[in-house]
């Protein structure tokens, strides 16, 4: 290699210093144009947002209490027969609603009529003896008045009418008891309600011990529903429950959307559950169309007081952030005023305000999320505040 082929040391170094300083230049330039763009964006007034209004209203608003509950009925009676025997007869249909003391089945009747029968011939025979003692009493009396007999046969014959007087009387017992087994053999409903799924067939012998019975019949008209509260409810409820005030409940489906039933607080439990930190209570249904059903699990709303003349708007107006809820209210002059507030009950889609905003002030329900405090707003239709003009790119 000739010396004209190399570089000097000092060349090269100098065009790295330059290739670098172009660099730095170009990224210099790249710097100054996006800066430009975005202090001339700030510059720019940003454009009015179109939102949704809502008036705040003044109404009564119920405050209530949530809790999920399981329907039971006030009775719930397993039919079992009193005495032993064959099923005759099943006089019920399953699923039917029966009335109180309606027939539902037949024991085999025929030793029972046999027994009181019997009964009743042992009566008759002892009440015949009863009445010759008596005669003889009589007759007996009448010679210890003539000095003809002993006044030993008199006792003697005394104690003998006793006697057959407490036989005549366990006589009487037998042919009740024999009376009741009798009717025993009909077998009745004990309440009115809804029999169920039959647990025996006719020609089962039937005992009283039979665990199963043989069908169960539950009350549903009215119905309960018993439910768990947080024992912090307890002093309201005790207050309102002190006054004899008739606490409204509503039931609802598990989605909490349909309304079931409604009905009245009905008690409260004697403890609270230390595992739980709840107490039981149960509310009472007049269950008239049958929406209640034993064992179904439903929504309750406990109305426990009245929020007398507040302020409420739609739950969609409430916004949530760092420094708690707020609100945007539009103003006289079209523009968003952002509003910290402090929330209450929820009742049908509308939020009590409790504080942070006045009756008639127009909230923003739809739109809030493109917000911010004094920012313009418009309402629907309504044409913007910035023209096209201002829009065009600086």
């Amino acid at each position: 290699m000739t010396a004209e082929a190399e570089v000097p040391p000092a060349r090269s170094r100098l065009r790295g210093i330059l290739i670098v300083i172009g660099i730095l230049a170009v990224l210099a330039l790249v710097f100054w144009y996006f800066s430009g763009e975005t202090g001339g964006k700030k510059d720019r007034q940003r454009p009015a947002a179109t939102v949704g209004l809502a008036k705040a209203v003044q109404v009564d608003m119920p405050i209530t209490v949530a809790a999920i509950g399981t329907v039971q009925p006030v009775v719930a009676a397993t039919v079992r027969t009193q005495l032993s025997g064959v099923l005759f007869a099943i006089e019920f249909t399953e699923g039917q609603q029966v009335r109180a003391g309606q027939r539902l089945a037949q024991i085999d009747p025929r030793p029972y009529r046999l027994a009181l029968s019997q009964a009743e011939g042992a009566l008759a025979r002892d009440q015949a003896q009863l009445a010759v003692a008596r005669t003889t009493l009589q007759r007996y009396r009448t010679l210890l008045a003539q000095d003809s007999i002993a006044r030993l046969d008199v006792d003697n014959q005394v104690a003998a009418v006793g006697q057959l007087e407490g036989t005549v009387a366990a006589d009487r017992a037998n042919v009740g008891t024999a009376r009741l087994n009798l009717g025993y053999t009909s077998i009745v409903a004990p309440v009115s309600g809804r029999v169920g799924l039959r647990q025996a067939d006719i020609g089962n012998y039937l005992t009283p011990s039979d665990t199963n019975g043989i069908v169960v019949i539950t009350q549903t008209t009215p119905i309960d529903v018993a439910f768990a509260l947080p024992q912090d409810q307890l002093p309201r409820l005790r207050e309102r429950l002190a006054g004899n005030a008739a606490l409204d409940v509503v039931a609802l489906d598990q989605a909490g959307i349909k309304v079931l039933a409604h009905g009245r607080f009905l008690t409260l439990d004697n403890q609270i559950d230390a595992a739980t930190g709840t107490i039981r209570a149960k509310a009472r249904f007049a269950n008239g169309d049958g929406s209640l059903f034993p064992n179904q699990f439903v929504n309750i709303a406990i109305n426990v007081d009245t929020l007398k003349n507040a302020v409420a708007v739609p739950v969609t107006a409430v916004r949530h952030g760092e420094q708690g809820d707020f609100a945007f209210v539009a103003g006289a002059d079209n523009k968003a005023d952002m509003r910290t507030i402090k929330t209450g009950p929820t009742v049908d889609g509308k939020v009590a305000i409790l504080s942070g905003i006045k009756p008639g002030e127009n909230v923003v329900v739809e739109g809030a999320d493109r917000l911010e405090d004094g920012a313009d707003i418009n309402l629907p239709g309504a044409k913007g505040k910035d023209g096209a003009g201002k829009r065009r790119r600086q």
